[in-house]
């Protein structure tokens, strides 16, 4: 169903909101990887708060949707939207990666409330992913599987690996989506490990595919409503967005994969945010 004007004024609300939370995070973690953090807040910002059937003060529901953040050291774009969600309090975020805090780069599902599944060892969410979908088969269970991927990451052979398996058990009950910024640690993707045909490739092991503007909620929307509709197998969804999207001097800048900011850099970035939002 089409996201209404006040669905849609909220979740702007919500993505400028934890943008503006990213960045105070990586400020108190002396340097995170904000680039990737930022090409996916509309994706966790629209699962959070449009779709997922979970609730923060029961974190360990047995029924609820399971998101696999494969991307594993998104947890600075990740942790903020938890943040927001309720899951903890977002002062807690000041502790990001220091000392003892249960605040990994790489969230911990056993220190963090609101994470299903530790990830980092890139390539190997959707396997997992795999695996809890055909475990709520198994049981019965309706609650959904998201897996969201980076690109670089799919160079892995472990990803194709689980995406086989998903086709072969036509597993209608996870969806897929890649935060295709076609940038990863070591470069342009195309580059460093060349992707293309994307699409076909996924195509090729069984999924059925949708390409986006990862940046539009109307867009993401339409998708995962596809994703839920459809019985015959698992969807991936292709979000096309742009790295460090929100800051005019990260986007799209292969540096900004890891970064550090100083409270001068970081009110620039603050304001290239609000200028986005028309704040």
């Amino acid at each position: 169903m089409p996201l209404t004007d006040a669905e849609l004024k909220e979740l702007n609300e919500k993505a400028w909101q934890i943008r503006r939370d990213i960045i105070d995070t990586t400020v108190w973690a002396g340097g995170a990887h904000i680039g990737g953090a930022m090409s996916m807040v509309e994706i966790l910002t629209l699962l959070y708060f449009k779709y997922l059937k979970v609730d923060p003060k029961r974190p360990d529901w047995e029924d609820r949707d399971r998101v696999v953040l494969s991307k594993g050291h998104g947890g600075v774009g990740y942790a903020p939207v938890l943040a927001n969600k309720g899951y903890f309090d977002k002062e807690e975020l000041k502790e990001f990666n220091h000392f003892m805090s249960p605040f990994g780069m790489h969230l911990d599902s056993c220190k963090v409330k609101g994470v299903d599944v530790s990830t980092g060892s890139l390539g190997h969410g959707l396997s997992i992913a795999v695996g809890l979908a055909l475990g709520a088969r198994m049981q019965n269970k309706s609650w959904w599987t998201y897996c969201i991927m980076g690109d670089g990451e799919c160079n892995e052979g472990t990803i194709w690996e689980a995406a086989m398996s998903a086709s072969h058990f036509k597993l209608n009950n996870l969806t897929g989506i890649v935060d295709r910024n076609k940038l990863m640690i070591d470069g342009r993707t195309e580059q460093v490990m060349n992707l293309e045909p994307f699409a076909d490739k996924w195509k090729a092991f069984g999924w059925i595919v949708k390409e986006v503007d990862g940046h539009s909620f109307a867009e993401l929307t339409e998708a995962i409503d596809y994703s839920h509709s459809e019985k015959s197998g698992p969807v991936l969804i292709i979000a096309h967005t742009v790295k460090g999207k929100g800051v005019d001097f990260m986007e799209n800048e292969v540096k900004w994969h890891y970064g550090s900011i100083d409270s001068t850099l970081a009110e620039r970035a603050h304001k290239s945010v609000d200028t986005m939002y028309g704040k």
